[in-house]
């Protein structure tokens, strides 16, 4: 019972913030980290190596949009059995669901090799720019189960009130990347090739210590003999399709902005998108931490009926988002400059574009954090088609519309007002979902 005292207490905000302030970091950092895999790489081989990557990340996506689904939605089910006091139950579907993972991840490299080169043969790219994706993104492959496994014990490490060790894993495995950036790229001379390995082990460091974090039965969570049910994987999936849809309809949106850069601009347009897309996911990383580190609770006290808890939360991380919106729209307008200075020099034709971008563009932050959050919470109830249509609707159809209209009437601009114009839609859509639903679960 001593593992569950969190889920027992009061609701007040320092209570929430123990649970919220170690996966804000965490997310945070992992974001920095790979703010820095695209530093080492512009820095010290060039910017058409950092469109490289960008130009890889819808296929890195469907990696990530594969283990977000499966663990969001499966961290719902199972925390929601723990406040139903299914202990076992769900200890069962957690070992099966970490089966599924390194079972899916096996498929998806496998199917990743024998994909990639036609892939980009058909994006007619300069030679050098191809043979960069095609060198990064086969090394990244190599650790596709680490990746899908890393994600998984992250949320799995929060749900089990470990939410400082999930933090150590990231923090440890954002600096062994870091420093193996440097070594594979400055002193190997490893080339595009050293900074994705030198990622994969990065990500290695969280689903290394999950093994053996989750191997003892003093955890809340533990391994045991999994039961293999079908529906539970179907809920785990039906709840996590809105995350899923997110991170890969996000990919998709890489894709478009890609080609449209390229139309408009060529591949320093590409690159201007790799650095805005740093900005703001660093940004987002913090509204992302918070979802995280409150999903548990609000499984735990859905499964256990406690609707005043339940909207004590809610009101509470309102607050929160609306602090860090204000928060992080500030500090980033005063420092677009200083950070696109970091990727790209004042004298690099990358550089007025990505300045003039990222100010555009952040105008988002002050929707995404809401956004995110809805989305979020509807999984964590166990509501995954709603999540779905938050989702999609934000990542894909407004941001679709957006970027057919808005590049047409106003060219290159119209490119980076896409993301807020669909932000603030998808804000609308969140806030009329919340209104519709909010008595039938208590959070109004």
């Amino acid at each position: 019972m001593e593992n569950k005292n969190v889920y027992l207490k009061p609701v007040t905000l320092g209570n929430i913030l123990k649970f919220a302030v170690p996966t804000i970091a965490m997310t945070v950092f992992m974001s920095f980290y790979t703010m820095v895999d695209g530093l080492f790489v512009s820095n010290l081989i060039g910017t058409d190596a950092l469109s490289a990557i960008n130009l890889t990340a819808p296929i890195i996506q469907l990696v990530t949009a594969i283990s977000t689904m499966l663990a969001t939605g499966g961290s719902a089910v199972i925390m929601k059995k723990m406040g139903q006091k299914k202990d076992k139950e769900a200890r069962e579907d957690f070992t099966f669901l970490i089966l599924v993972n390194i079972f899916v991840g096996i498929i998806m490299c496998t199917v990743g090799y024998m994909t990639m080169n036609y892939i980009f043969a058909s994006m007619n790219l300069s030679a050098d720019v191809e043979g960069y994706c095609v060198t990064y993104l086969s090394r990244y492959l190599l650790f596709t189960v680490p990746i899908l496994l890393m994600n998984n014990f992250t949320l799995y490490m929060i749900a089990s009130e470990k939410a400082t060790l999930s933090l150590i894993c990231s923090v440890t495995g954002g600096v062994l990347n870091m420093a193996l950036d440097y070594v594979f790229i400055a002193v190997l001379h490893m080339g595009i090739a050293g900074a994705a390995v030198a990622t994969g082990l990065g990500y290695s460091v969280t689903a290394i210590a999950g093994l053996f974090v989750f191997s003892s039965k003093k955890n809340l969570l533990h391994f045991q003999k999994p039961a293999f049910r079908l529906k539970v994987l179907a809920g785990a999936s039906s709840n996590g399709s809105s995350e899923m849809a997110t991170a890969l309809v996000t990919g998709i949106i890489t894709m478009m902005f890609n080609w449209t850069m390229l139309h408009y601009v060529g591949e320093d347009g590409v690159a201007a998108v790799t650095i805005i897309m740093y900005v703001l996911m660093f940004a987002s990383s913090l509204y992302t931490g918070y979802s995280y580190g409150v999903a548990p609770m609000i499984s735990f006290y859905h499964g256990e009926e406690n609707r005043k808890k339940l909207k004590k939360l809610v009101a509470f991380s309102f607050k929160v988002i609306a602090a860090i919106s204000v928060i992080s729209v500030v500090v980033s307008f005063i420092l677009t400059k200083p950070l696109v200075s970091v990727f790209a020099s004042r004298e690099n034709p990358v550089y007025d574009l990505a300045v003039t971008g990222n100010r555009i563009c952040i105008i988002a932050l002050f929707f995404i954090g809401f956004n995110i959050f809805a989305s979020g919470m509807f999984t964590a109830l166990s509501n995954g088609v709603v999540s779905a249509v938050l989702a999609f609707s934000r990542s894909f159809a407004f941001m679709l519309i957006a970027m057919i209209v808005l590049p047409l009437l106003l060219g290159v601009n119209g490119i980076w007002l896409a993301t807020p114009a669909a932000e603030l839609m998808a804000f609308i859509l969140s806030a009329i979902m919340f209104r519709k639903y909010c008595n039938r679960y208590g959070v109004g």
